[in-house]
């Protein structure tokens, strides 16, 4: 016999069962993932008085009615209607004071959790006296409030230091990493980790226990001083401190309250912590830079749902080849593989070019399965969907084929033709080209609607952004399906129009070229990339080119030159630097030393002597850093008013995923409307005027500081 209560909302339900227990269901009508919403809090309120009122109820299981997440986190959009500080303060203390209620309810209250449990969904589990998580793939667990500028507002910083020690914790606040389930379960975030099919069953044998009294985390003997006396604590948050600052360079105000605030809880108590906690969350709900990486958060949200053309479905990419077995096939065939889940049939004309494309993947796979991360079964069902070959046999059923062979346009076209020949009519050609406009590898293509540009970043792995290119005349089926494809790979795809450069690295080459110059005006290499650091790049300039390889990073200056004029043109130093045979971290000979105990970290001073200089800095950091970041806002611009990109959010977001620009500032588009384009233009004259004709402002910049216009409404 069942006794169910139907709220008016519909967001939560209570059944209330013959066993003693009661299962507390949320499932926000409308939405694919539970959020916590401020409105709740008067439902919430209600249940609680009825599991109150109710002696028969001896545990409730919190569980959630989505099939596959528990609860994402809090519902952000509600913070865009705070005013003051204050506003957001009442939000954050509106939701700890429910969570401390659930804390002191009488009945044992479980959480069973399957799939993501993040932010505000985990500071509802850790509120619980147990909880329970499923073993699958798609559980985790954790706080990732530091990526929003944010910190966790409703009692995580207080629950779980106290949970599973001051570090653990301290650490997945800051880094905002999310945990899997068998981690969460070593940490002691979780209770018990079961298969999905008896998790409310074991839910259930919980919420029948009397509460929990926990005893501290087992810590080990140098743990224990750290974190249990007050010398300990002190030298503890101090290098804390110092290792954050030295990683945010004080360019994100959240990691410091974060700190600010764990210290207050452990040292004058829960009721001071949590007092703290909705303090600093109000104060970072109003900082500038919560707001850049809410609108980066809302963005890549808007994307996801958006297909590659309006009103075209995609068709579905059931098999995919891949050309060329070098670091970038590799790459895309491990992206294809574990992230789409779709079979790869990689093409080379060596076999150890296969057998690097392959190695790829299992090098990452094996790294997970040795921390656990997944099990050796499940590493060689994703193996199992790499195949390889030296002709094209294998191919005549590919859906897609993403070519990612030497930048050479006769080998490109080559390469085309014979995906024509041996695969199906309505197969994909996709290039992974850097440089090369499409419009030149479709050139001479028999079904040139099906060429389309696809290029990703190196890192493959990491590196969230891919390019979406089309050419005049591909078709708008052929892009849909593409920008479809790469979101199943993992990516956040941005469609480009097809030009020299595209649109990432057109704006990039005249950042590294700024970079280059000032080099050679004799400013020191390491100056030039802590200037750019500091400012928020991850890293610097000259790094960059010492990373990604200093005949790749120069190989599309011709191109854009060409296509542009003059002012792409790249200071001569490249030649010189290149002839003497320095390619960069991957030859271990650059602008950075390989050799000695802190390889690519320090200048490799014989640089200066072939390029006849004698370095010291003239230039301020803040000097250095605007040269450089101008020359990449004014060719952004260009982009957008020549609509190479589609809008304002998509240049924003393809500067921040692909190249690295700071986050907190929102991107090029929004860090121009932050600075006003009247302050812009006259910068970009000042350097006009005392540097050269490259600074002169774009002239949809002129036109806009003429009109008071933003990019952004």
């Amino acid at each position: 016999m069942t006794n169910e209560v139907q709220p008016t909302s519909g967001a939560f339900t209570l059944t209330k069962q013959d066993n003693g227990v009661a299962i507390l269901s949320m499932d926000v009508p409308g939405e694919s993932m539970n959020t916590l919403k401020a409105e709740f809090g008067d439902e919430i309120s209600a249940m609680l008085d009825d599991i109150e009122r109710d002696s028969s109820i001896k545990g409730v299981v919190l569980t959630s009615g989505k099939p596959s997440s528990f609860v994402a986190g809090a519902d952000i959009t509600m913070l865009a209607a705070c005013k003051t500080a204050e506003d957001a303060t009442t939000i954050a203390a509106g939701g700890q004071a429910i969570f401390d209620r659930i804390e002191n309810m009488k009945a044992t209250f479980v959480a069973a959790i399957h799939g993501p449990a993040l932010g505000g969904g985990l500071e509802l589990a850790l509120a619980c006296h147990y909880r329970v998580c499923t073993d699958s793939p798609s559980t985790q667990v954790g706080l990732p409030e530091v990526q929003l500028g944010l910190l966790p507002g409703s009692g995580g910083t207080q629950r779980l230091p106290r949970l599973i020690g001051i570090q653990q914790a301290m650490k997945m606040m800051l880094t905002g990493s999310p945990a899997r389930a068998k981690q969460a379960k070593k940490y002691g975030i979780v209770d018990e980790v079961v298969p999905h099919s008896v998790l409310l069953k074991v839910a259930e044998q919980f919420a029948l226990k009397r509460k929990p009294e926990r005893e501290a985390p087992q810590k080990s003997v140098m743990d224990k001083m750290l974190e249990k006396t007050g010398p300990g604590r002190n030298m503890m948050f101090k290098k804390a401190r110092e290792a954050t600052f030295a990683k945010t360079k004080g360019n994100y105000p959240a990691p410091g309250y974060i700190i600010d605030v764990i210290e207050t809880g452990m040292n004058e108590g829960v009721k001071a912590g949590l007092k703290a906690e909705a303090e600093a969350f109000g104060k970072l709900v109003m900082t500038p830079e919560s707001f850049q990486l809410r609108q980066i958060f809302f963005a890549t949200t808007e994307m996801k749902k958006e297909n590659g053309v309006e009103g075209v479905k995609p068709e579905k990419m059931k098999k995919v080849g891949v050309l060329g077995g070098g670091l970038m096939g590799g790459g895309i065939a491990y992206v294809t593989s574990t992230k789409a889940g779709v079979p790869v049939r990689i093409k080379d004309v060596r076999a150890e070019g296969i057998a690097n494309a392959m190695k790829y993947s299992y090098d990452i796979l094996n790294k997970k399965v040795k921390k656990r991360f997944m099990r050796n079964s499940e590493m060689q069902k994703q193996l199992a969907l790499l195949t390889g070959t030296l002709d094209y046999s294998g191919y005549q059923d590919a859906d897609i084929v993403v070519e990612a062979v030497f930048e050479d346009l006769d080998l490109k076209q080559k390469m085309v033709a014979d995906i024509e020949e041996n695969c199906k009519e309505s197969t994909i050609f996709a290039s992974n080209t850097s440089s090369i406009p499409i419009t030149q590898i479709a050139a001479k293509a028999a079904r040139p609607e099906n060429v389309i540009g696809l290029h990703y970043f190196s890192p493959v792995d990491k590196m969230p952004l891919a390019e979406v290119i089309a050419h005049d005349k591909t078709s708008d089926q052929v892009i849909s399906s593409t920008v479809e494809f790469a979101k199943k790979q993992g990516k956040t795809p941005v469609v480009v129009k097809d030009g020299a450069g595209f649109y990432v690295n057109r704006i990039l080459a005249p950042y590294m070229n700024e970079a280059a110059n000032l080099i050679l005006d004799g400013e020191p290499i390491d100056h030039i990339d802590k200037s750019l650091v500091k400012f928020g790049f991850p890293v610097g300039p000259v790094k960059l080119l010492d990373e990604v390889g200093i005949d790749v990073g120069t190989k599309i200056i011709p191109f854009l030159v060409e296509a542009f004029g003059e002012r792409f043109t790249a200071p001569s130093a490249f030649d010189k630097v290149l002839a003497d045979g320095r390619k960069g971290k991957k030859n271990q000979k650059g602008f950075y030393s390989y050799e000695g105990k802190k390889p690519g970290k320090e200048v490799d001073e014989s640089i200066y002597e072939l390029l006849s200089l004698s370095p010291s800095a003239k230039l301020s950091e803040k000097e250095v850093a605007e040269r450089c970041v101008l020359m990449m806002l004014n060719e952004a611009a260009r982009c957008l008013d020549e609509g190479v990109i589609r809008n304002a959010r998509d240049g924003d977001i393809g500067a921040i995923f692909g190249i690295g620009f700071p986050p907190f500032l929102g991107g090029p588009f929004r860090y121009m409307d932050t600075l006003g384009i009247k302050h812009l233009v006259a910068r970009l004259n000042h350097y006009a005027t005392a540097v050269g004709d490259k600074f002169a402002p774009a002239d949809v910049l002129v036109k806009m500081a003429e009109n008071d216009q933003k990019f952004y409404n």
